[in-house]
């Protein structure tokens, strides 16, 4: 053995393999090889130090705190059931409103006109029916 210094063994107990590069965990501080280096691989007892993880509510997007022996999916439940402050009623649908001076009409999608830019409802979209400021020049496309 010509580098008899080189590598370190695994410290899994079932393992002990040599390995010449060696990962030390974050959590307990022990070298182990690539195959046990997870918290779940060498059933590290400082995982808890390490693995925390913050469930977030699907319907509000908030963070849900979750305490140490809690099971996460439990606790968001219950938070969706009680605390969640998700209501699809106060969700706007129509959000792209209207440019034309005096037009109050919302759009759920955006009516862009292609000549100026701007953002108008149905009745508005064509150039003329917007006062287009871009009108009156011709649009050139490169072809």
């Amino acid at each position: 053995m010509e580098l008899p210094w080189l590598g370190r063994h695994c410290s899994e107990r079932t393992c002990r393999q040599l390995d010449f590069l060696p990962l030390k965990c974050d959590a307990c501080g022990e070298v182990f090889c690539k195959d046990h280096i997870r918290y779940d691989g060498h059933s590290c007892s400082s995982a808890y130090k390490k693995n925390v993880q913050v469930p977030v509510c699907p319907l509000c997007n908030a963070p849900v705190p979750v305490q140490k022996g809690e099971v996460p999916d439990i606790v968001v439940g219950a938070h969706m059931d009680k605390d969640c402050k998700y209501n699809p009623a106060q969700q706007k649908i129509f959000t792209n409103k209207c440019l034309k001076p005096g037009c109050k009409r919302k759009e759920m999608m955006k009516v862009v006109c292609e000549q100026c830019g701007g953002n108008f409802c149905i009745k508005h979209r064509h150039p003329l029916d917007h006062d287009c400021k871009a009108s009156s020049r011709p649009i050139s496309k490169a072809g």
